[in-house]
């Protein structure tokens, strides 16, 4: 589904990116580890459109999406890409149903129909009494699954998490790690997570370890 070849980044003179390669199949749950530094993150977000390589592509279903400009690429993303990032970036002044329908009402949706798919989506996280309270009334697990039924309403193909679970107390981490394996299971939704959670990564189908800009075990 998605095929990234020959990936360089630099930011000035560093060199973050050092050609890399990969594959992700439909359904995979694949983590990326490595030491902070190792260029994770980077990838991470060129993967997800949120950055441009500087050589390089990133096809997605046979479609070059490196080749987009910026527009198109917002759209894109907005349709097929879900993001869920260590700290959850809910609006403050929006309800949890609220903060979880904002990808559906900017590709243009009803108001009615993005609601429902909300709904339906922060109930099945077991959210179902607290959707229309502000973050600030909910854990810390309450924002994150909240975050992930924000990435989750448009039905995305892919969803990128980057250290999703990093701000979590263990119980609340392990609960958030069974969710993705539940959609996956469920409606063959496919991750790849950046973590320094071992036992996350040891759950994924396949774990890609970076090493100074480069995959050195796959």
């Amino acid at each position: 589904m998605l095929q990234a070849s020959n990936i360089h980044k630099k930011y000035g003179s560093l060199q973050v990116l050092k050609g890399i390669d990969l594959s992700i199949a439909a359904g995979e749950v694949v983590s990326i580890v490595g030491a902070s530094g190792a260029g994770k993150s980077t990838l991470l977000h060129i993967l997800g459109t949120l950055d441009t390589a500087d050589t390089g592509e990133v096809m997605f279903d046979d479609k070059n999406i490196s080749k987009m400009n910026s527009s198109e690429m917002a759209r894109f993303r907005n349709r097929h890409i879900g993001f869920i990032f260590q700290f959850h970036n809910l609006l403050p002044e929006f309800s949890a149903l609220e903060n979880a329908c904002l990808p559906g009402l900017l590709a243009g949706k009803t108001e009615k129909e993005v609601q429902e798919r909300a709904a339906q989506l922060l109930d099945m996280l077991g959210l179902s009494h607290r959707m229309h309270h502000k973050p600030s009334e909910l854990s810390g697990g309450e924002q994150q699954r909240t975050a992930v039924a924000r990435a989750l309403v448009n039905s995305p193909r892919i969803i990128f998490a980057d250290e999703p679970s990093g701000n979590l107390d263990s119980k609340n981490a392990q609960e958030l790690h069974d969710i993705f394996f539940k959609l996956r299971s469920e409606f063959n939704q496919t991750f790849v997570i950046v973590t320094h959670n071992e036992q996350l990564a040891a759950m994924a189908d396949r774990t890609l370890v970076m090493k100074d800009g480069q995959i050195v075990l796959s």
